[in-house]
């Protein structure tokens, strides 16, 4: 039996984070990967999906300097070209992974592992043999994988998931996309700007649920003004392929028919068959894994990233990773705090929160008040042909409590804004920054000495 100090299962940003900074600190590590390395977020979902994004992002620009009547033209984006580059650089990152983490003494090992006590992994490996570790720490980080209702699961026909829809041959002529999160509306996005008719399908109130109403509501407007067509607060009852065509059917009677569909209706742990249990872990109703304020799952087991259920995001995958890692190391002690995770959905149009929404602050109890600032009056917006949107600051109790933006270019503010939280840097400490002009930070500093509305439930 190979006997490791840690035994890291899951090769996501998690893992490998841990895995590396484990390795430094002069740890014996093996590294347990069963299908690739950089997980869903490097393979099958934020980088390929980002490329994917970057191509059709001069269509957007060009869009909106047309409307301004300054400039005019066509741009034409080489899918099948595009879909190479993205397979390279993937393949490629993959690669420089895996010969960073072998230099730093990680062992990897290409496999399916499987815990068989809390200091046991047993791993099957690629080429069929299957070889027995014994681990003084166990990493559980397996990530997770789209979830789907019952009725509605992908038959990866003209019904997809997230990594079938990167992955398709060709633009289909219309698409619809079930779910208006993240990963739905950057899909709807893409395709749009590649010329699919596209309808967004969302059982919530408003496309992007987990934000406030006034956001998600601004937010279906200005995709309508691109082209895509919005339904939401009605549910989706059934969803398969008929006659070669993905038909939905709506809880209020109506149809809907497009050459393809999305699933993507958030996403489920990868907790099926790790042995979780015989390790000492306890699994939450949806299969999430419980863990203690050290990410701690058992006494040998530690549980990171989506595998957790806390934040299912890639940089809070890393984050917890590395925590992990100095936990084990012994360099911190402390419990875990991950302090405002940053959020962002990208495309032509984006959304960025740090902190609470206003809904939440409510929640919490006491004085809530918001303040806005349009993008209309920023004049690096302006120069890009659309200043659509706002950057809002939600106060709770006179304290920052979350930023959140609605635009183009917004992601680019989310470590401005995550500092400016942090630091609670509003009133007299605002003076401590210095904002460049022109820049869309400004609209950061615009938001924050706004006027302020109380807001009640």
């Amino acid at each position: 039996m190979n006997t490791f100090d840690v035994v890291v299962i899951g090769g996501g940003p998690g893992g490998a984070k841990a895995a590396g900074i484990l390795a430094r600190g002069g740890k014996k590590v093996a590294l347990v990967e069963s299908t690739h390395l950089g997980g869903v977020c490097l393979n099958c979902g934020c980088i390929p999906t980002k490329l994917l994004l970057g191509a059709t992002a001069p269509k957007g620009l060009l869009r909106g300097l047309e409307r301004q009547r300054v400039a005019k033209g066509s741009i034409e984006v080489d899918y099948d070209a595009l879909q190479k580059r993205i397979q390279r650089f993937v393949k490629g990152t993959s690669q420089a992974l895996g010969k960073s983490l072998e230099q730093l003494g990680v062992t990897l090992i290409d496999g399916r592992a499987v815990c068989t006590g809390p200091n046991e992994v047993q791993v099957v490996c690629a080429d069929g043999t299957s070889q027995a570790l014994q681990a003084h720490r166990i990493i559980l980080a397996g990530g997770s994988r789209s979830a789907a209702f019952p009725g509605m699961a992908p038959d990866h026909d003209a019904v997809l998931d997230s990594t079938d829809m990167l992955r398709i041959t060709a633009v289909p002529e219309s698409l619809i996309v079930v779910g208006a999160g993240a990963i739905g509306l950057e899909m709807a996005d893409f395709f749009n700007a590649m010329g699919s008719k596209v309808t967004i399908v969302e059982a919530a109130p408003h496309v992007a649920p987990t934000e406030d109403a006034d956001l998600g509501q601004e937010m279906a407007k200005l995709l309508g003004k691109t082209g895509i067509t919005c339904i939401t607060g009605v549910k989706a009852t059934s969803l398969a392929t008929i006659n070669g065509m993905a038909v939905l059917a709506l809880e209020d009677g109506r149809e809907l028919t497009a050459a393809k569909a999305l699933v993507a209706v958030g996403r489920t742990p990868n907790t099926d068959g790790v042995g979780a249990e015989s390790a000492g872990c306890v699994l939450k109703a949806r299969g999430y894994i419980d863990v203690n304020d050290s990410l701690m799952a058992a006494p040998s087991v530690y549980a990171i990233g989506d595998i957790n259920g806390q934040t299912l995001l890639a940089h809070a995958a890393e984050h917890q990773g590395s925590y992990v890692a100095r936990h084990i190391l012994g360099t911190h002690t402390a419990q875990y705090a991950s302090g405002p995770v940053p959020s962002c959905v990208y495309g032509s149009l984006e959304i960025m929160r740090v902190g609470i929404t206003t809904k939440q602050a409510l929640a919490c109890g006491g004085e809530v008040t918001v303040a806005k600032a349009q993008l209309m009056g920023n004049a690096i917006a302006q120069a890009g042909g659309d200043a659509s949107g706002f950057v809002k600051v939600v106060w709770h109790k006179g304290e920052l409590a979350g930023i959140a933006a609605l635009g183009h270019g917004v992601s680019h503010l989310v470590t401005a804004a995550q500092l400016l939280l942090l630091g609670q840097y509003h009133g007299e400490a605002l003076h401590a920054f210095m904002f460049a002009h022109p820049t869309l930070d400004e609209a950061l500093h615009a938001a924050l000495e706004a006027p302020r509305e109380t807001v009640s439930a």
